[in-house]
């Protein structure tokens, strides 16, 4: 016989009975001091007597009872707290706290891949629980490669790493599915790239691998690759070449004049175009522009979604140049990069990196690979129609990028202003200074 399960609540062992039995006693002693205080039979059948004394008694229950309530709640609470969290986890209040405020932020849309997207939620988790990362699925190098070609699924090492950024678990977890081998025949494979490769042949297919994937890690939000269909990122440079895969566009170190898909009628998942008409912002990058933020808008039916969302659209800029992709380009080269592959109306503000690197060892290191500062040409974006937005969003602890908490707290903050821009805020945008 299957038991109800409010019944379960009274079974041994839960430590949650007695508090059980102490809420009910006190909700019983405030239903006397009530009766008590309404008088009448009531008092009479309780107390046999009618007079001032009865007040008082029916005062003295009610604050019994309340008393009594409390200790239960509190009972109850702790008794619930101490099996579901470690020890050492702050109190159960402050954690359904924070997340009720997560849930209510705003809903956000990041399209990207590879670091520049991870990096960006690592950032935005702190600030919503409603992020759906859009992720490009294109890659044919390395581990995803790899798994690719010889499993026949689409790359997972992009998936893996926004996966990772938005989970909420122990870091040792996190730190397994980052894990490379260092030789045999899993050598150069990421742990989370098998792990995300054998739920799919579990389940059937990547979207819902990737959604027991996103169980695993308690991420906060959700991630949906740009399409589910087998497709390659090519690219034709400026002198007439033609390269064929993700991984080789950057080793011709040649201007690029356009990338595109093959086959090229690759169509976007439902829930991508949801989550766009339903998002209050949009963020394109920061990421590798040719390989990460303009293949996502090559999805047939994702740049004009886009066009047509109601929210707020920014592009973010990447910091530094990339080798065979963006040699001396500037903000407003990245911008005209974006209008050229896909078109206008994908974003009004562009949210670049005001603050020069300060580490001369860092920048010598990117210099000898042929990278460079991304120069914020805030008038030109300005002429091109766009609003400007400078902040210093760079982090040099270990490498030249964009901060996770600085860029966050930027876009959070645009998003803010322009929803509901006050005096000095409106002032603040637009004018290629930081804003306060």
């Amino acid at each position: 016989m299957r038991i109800r399960s409010w019944v379960k609540w009274l079974l041994p062992g839960l430590g949650v009975k007695r508090w059980i039995f102490l809420l009910c006693a006190g909700t019983i002693g405030i239903g006397v001091g009530i009766a008590l205080l309404a008088g009448g039979p009531l008092a009479r059948l309780l107390l046999f007597r009618e007079d001032a004394f009865v007040v008082f008694a029916g005062f003295l229950w009610i604050l019994a009872g309340a008393g009594l309530v409390a200790f239960g709640v509190r009972g109850v609470v702790k008794a619930i707290a101490g099996a579901l969290l470690p020890r050492g986890d702050p109190h159960l209040v402050e954690i359904l706290s924070k997340e009720r405020q997560l849930h209510r932020g705003p809903k956000i849309v990041a399209f990207g891949g590879g670091t520049g997207l991870s990096t960006l939620l690592r950032g935005l988790k702190q600030y919503t629980a409603n992020i759906t990362a859009v992720v490009t699925v294109f890659d044919d190098g390395g581990s995803s490669g790899r798994l690719r070609r010889e499993l026949n699924i689409l790359p997972p090492g992009d998936l893996r790493d926004c996966l990772v950024a938005l989970a909420e678990v122990e870091p040792l977890m996190t730190k397994l599915f980052e894990y490379r081998f260092p030789g045999g025949a899993l050598n150069g494979h990421a742990f989370g790239n098998l792990f995300i490769a054998t739920m799919v042949g579990i389940t059937g297919d990547l979207e819902t691998a990737i959604q027991e994937c996103s169980k695993v890690l308690n991420i906060r939000g959700r991630v949906l690759p740009a399409t589910t269909q087998d497709v390659l990122l090519c690219a034709e440079f400026e002198d007439g070449t033609l390269v064929v895969g993700e991984s080789n566009i950057p080793k011709v170190r040649k201007r690029i004049r356009r990338v595109f898909l093959e086959p090229p009628h690759a169509s976007p998942l439902p829930e991508v175009l949801e989550a766009i008409f339903e998002a209050d912002l949009l963020l394109l990058g920061p990421g590798s522009l040719y390989t990460s933020v303009i293949p996502n808008l090559l999805v047939q039916g994702m740049a004009d979604a886009i066009r047509s969302a109601p929210g707020v659209k920014v592009y973010v800029c990447n910091v530094m140049t990339q080798p065979g992709e963006t040699d001396g380009f500037t903000a407003s080269d990245h911008v005209q990069a974006i209008l050229d592959a896909a078109g206008d109306g994908l974003f009004t503000h562009v949210l670049v990196n005001g603050r020069s690197p300060q580490s001369q060892m860092l920048l010598r290191r990117y210099q000898q690979e042929g990278a460079t500062p991304v120069a914020a040409d805030v008038e030109k974006i300005r002429r091109m129609g766009f609003i400007p937005v400078v902040e210093d969003l760079i982090s040099e602890e270990v490498l030249l990028r964009h901060d996770p908490r600085k860029l966050a707290r930027a876009a959070i903050r645009l998003y803010r202003q322009v929803k509901a821009p006050a005096v000095g805020d409106r002032k603040s945008l637009g004018t290629g200074a930081p804003a306060p």
